[in-house]
Formats: C-alpha cells, sequence, structure tokens
C-alpha cells in the first residue's frame, strides 16, 4: 500500500492493521512491544511498513521492559508508543503510573481479552477499570474508549495529540473483536487533511523543552513534598479533563429510559436504541467515548428526566461503578447488564431493556 493511500482512501482491514496505519499517519518514530494475543498484529503490521516509511521497532524481553524502554524514547524526544492486552496490560501498569508521576506523554493501545490472568484470548471489556485506575496512582491518564474501526484510525491519531498537548499518559481501549475482525473505514493522511500533530520535545539532554512544568522523579523525600507536586499534577489533569472529555447521547431528553454502553458494545446500544424508538418507546442512548475522565456532568445533565439507565457491559460491573459514582445523589434505578467476556447483541439489550 503506497504512502498515497493514507490520503482519503477507503480501506478495508483489521481493527489491528488500522492501529499500525493511525501510527503512520501521526507520523510516529517507534513502536516498542511485545507479542501477546489479540494485540500481536498491531506489532506485525507495524514491523513491515516501518522499514518503507523510516519508522523503528523495538521487541523488548517483555511488556514491563516495553513500557519502560518506550516512556525512555518518549524522555528522548521521539514520537512512541506500545500495545498490549491483558496480562501484558497489568504489567505494564508500573511504567504507567512512572508516567503519571513524571508526566509523560506515553500511547498505549489496549486490545482487552477476557480474565482474570490468562483467561481467554478472545475479547472482553475487564480491563476498563486496569486503564482508567491501574498502578498505585490516582489514574491521570487519558483513555479514549472506541467503538470502529474509523474510530481506531481516529483516536489513535488523536491520542498522540492529546498526549503530547498535556503530558499525562494516553489509552487506546479497543478490545479482540476489533482488533480482529475487518470492516471499511477511511485512512488519511492527518496532515494533509488539516490536523495538526503535535510535535514531541526532548526532556533531557542539551535541547531538553522547558522544564517549568516538569518533574522528572517519581521518588520523593517528604510526604508533604510528594503533595504538593501530585496535587499540582491534579490541578492539571482536572483541567484537562474539562476539555478533553467525550460522550455521544441521542434521545435523552424524553427518554424514560437510558441504554448506557462504552466501547463496541455501543454499536448494538445504538441500533437497539433506533429499533426502540422507531417502536415508539422512550429510549435514550449514552455513550462515554473517555472513559477517563467520564462524562459525569454530561451524564447527569442527560439522564435528567429518565426513571432508569441500563449499562450494558462485558465485565462484571466496571462500567457500573463509574456511573453509580456519576449518578450517586439521584433517584434514577441503574439497571446492570453484565455479561463478562462475552459479546453483547442488538436484540439481547431490546430484551433487557423490554424486561426492565
Amino acid at each position: 500500500m503506497a504512502e498515497s493511500s493514507l490520503q482519503n482512501g477507503r480501506v478495508f482491514m483489521t481493527g489491528n492493521e488500522v492501529v499500525a496505519w493511525a501510527a503512520v499517519s501521526a507520523k510516529v518514530d517507534i513502536m516498542y512491544g511485545y507479542p501477546i494475543t489479540p494485540q500481536n498484529e498491531i506489532m506485525h503490521y507495524w514491523t513491515r511498513l516501518a522499514p518503507k516509511y523510516g519508522k523503528k521497532f523495538l521487541q523488548t524481553e517483555d511488556e514491563i521492559s516495553a513500557g519502560f524502554t518506550m516512556l525512555g524514547g518518549v524522555m528522548t524526544g521521539h514520537k512512541a508508543f506500545t500495545a498490549t492486552a491483558g496480562p501484558g496490560n497489568v504489567l505494564m501498569q508500573e511504567a504507567v503510573s512512572m508516567a503519571e508521576m513524571m508526566r509523560l506523554p506515553g500511547v498505549f493501545v489496549i486490545q482487552q481479552r477476557g480474565g482474570p490472568s490468562t483467561a481467554t484470548v478472545i475479547y472482553a471489556q475487564q480491563e476498563t477499570t486496569l486503564t482508567a485506575f491501574g498502578g498505585n496512582g490516582e489514574g491521570h491518564r487519558l483513555v479514549y474508549s472506541t467503538a470502529s474501526h474509523q474510530e481506531l484510525f481516529d483516536y489513535t491519531i488523536k491520542a498522540f495529540n492529546s498526549a503530547w498537548t498535556y503530558y499525562f499518559p494516553t489509552f487506546v481501549l479497543g478490545d479482540g473483536y476489533q482488533a480482529k475482525m475487518r470492516e471499511p473505514l477511511t485512512m488519511y493522511d492527518a496532515e494533509a487533511k488539516g490536523v495538526t500533530l503535535v510535535n514531541p520535545q526532548p526532556m533531557v539532554g542539551s535541547t531538553a523543552r522547558d522544564k517549568k512544568f516538569r518533574h522528572l522523579r517519581n521518588t520523593y523525600n517528604t510526604e508533604d513534598e510528594l503533595y504538593e507536586v501530585f496535587m499540582a499534577n491534579q490541578r492539571d489533569w482536572d483541567k484537562m479533563a474539562k476539555e478533553v472529555v467525550e460522550w455521544s447521547d441521542k434521545g435523552c431528553e424524553d427518554a424514560e429510559v437510558i441504554i448506557l454502553t462504552h466501547g463496541v458494545v455501543s454499536r448494538a446500544a445504538l441500533s437497539a436504541y433506533e429499533q426502540l424508538r422507531v417502536q415508539g418507546k422512550k429510549a435514550g442512548y449514552f455513550r462515554p467515548i473517555t472513559v477517563r475522565p467520564f462524562p459525569e456532568e454530561q451524564l447527569r445533565a442527560a439522564a435528567r428526566g429518565a426513571k432508569k439507565v441500563l449499562v450494558a457491559e462485558s465485565a462484571y460491573g466496571q462500567l457500573l461503578k463509574m456511573v453509580k459514582e456519576a449518578l450517586y445523589g439521584t433517584n434514577i434505578e441503574l439497571c446492570p447488564m453484565r455479561r463478562p467476556g462475552v459479546g453483547i447483541t442488538t436484540e439481547e439489550i431490546i430484551e433487557e431493556y423490554n424486561n426492565l
């Protein structure tokens, strides 16, 4: 595939291939990684693209090394990323925590698989909590939850811009279904389309960027010292959250029941919402696109007149916990539809809705 194919080209490919092409479009310099299903083809396809576009790749000995070497690349001024899933996501949380503390803008692509532990290599949404709040910090990170191949492409590009704008680790949260299935999308060269790409700047060495707001330390001598640095980071994260939070909603103005999902399950939810509306039922649709930060204010506004919220997820309440926190203090009834490690269809959501 020639480079010109990135310019408004209609393609049909797997989600993992899409991520690799999106990284090319975002002018990424290097990928660091270690094999794990279902993200392997991101690595494999990147290694095919790298020689053609002057990019680099390093396979490390494990996911711990992949996370830390990627952050090393970031510190030296390279636009870098990694990708993993399941147990690999667990292992990378130490690097993510360091990125939060040191304000390193790494990009992590997660193609979720079933858990706990090795479990399945297929699909789940059971890494939502891990991705949004993993490590031993407070979740100073940005997580985009994608639902389609077009979104995988668009939000992978956006993740690099967001990471290097706000200097917090940034995730693209996909899943095993998206990773392996094929569907059409439009690829494009980001700059040719008018997207301004944020250029990385070195943080170490003689050409390092202004360190006014950088703390290239991840250990502190006293509680008070840590508190001061942490709270400065928290204020920056709070400011960022207002600027980056994304969501989608339909029909919530007069809805009695709102169907709330994220990621690939939102495709089934949107179809269910449309069919229920045709039947004359007062259904609503709400989808957080950023699960971290979660669109709490937007959900409260959308659900103001609703009686119930049907929360459908391929996990056992990970999204539900976020919704509970967002709607705390309201009288809205939460109706969980928990299907850990298995897909959810339009028909199943409609049946669940009709049984409420």
